[in-house]
């Protein structure tokens, strides 16, 4: 099991475990958190995360903008990606395919699912991330390709 997995896993019990989850993924993510994620569901194989729609993600059409969403949906294909993969393995995202469909003018969910056994070796794999709007409109549809590889161990100098 993943150590993210571990963690979310005892704190999603918590009164506000992942809220708290969130937050401390910020710390060691920074960028992620000009998007102030929200964890959902986070499981080998499926996570869900959403983001309210706040002044700081807004465009100049008051919508939310075009990057704020290509953030959520790397992220939410990055850690369902990352408590899926067998633990000898780790991911870089290598490149980001992404349509958008309708403006986004509500918070949002991203949703990415992930068949285990299609990221079990290394090499470059296609993660699939929808993002709906609070209606359940799809406002993005997302292809991220990640490229799996096996860990390298550090040696100290």
């Amino acid at each position: 099991m993943s150590t993210a997995l571990s963690i979310y896993r005892r704190m999603e019990r918590l009164p506000l475990g992942k809220y708290f989850f969130s937050r401390i993924l910020c710390l060691k993510a920074p960028y992620f958190g000009t998007i102030r994620p929200r964890f959902i569901e986070l499981r080998p194989g499926y996570g869900e995360i959403g983001m309210k729609k706040r002044r700081r993600v807004l465009n100049h059409l008051g919508t939310v903008h075009a990057l704020a969403m290509g953030n959520l949906c790397e992220l939410v294909a990055g850690m369902t990606l990352d408590v899926t993969l067998p633990g000898a393995l780790r991911w870089i995202p290598v490149s980001m395919n992404i349509e958008y469909l309708k403006l986004a003018k509500t918070a949002l969910k991203a949703v990415c699912e992930i068949p285990s056994a299609s990221v079990s070796m290394p090499g470059d794999h296609t993660v699939q991330v929808s993002v709906t709007d609070t209606s359940g409109t799809k406002v993005v549809r997302a292809a991220i390709t990640m490229r799996v590889s096996t860990k390298t161990t550090r040696k100290d100098p």
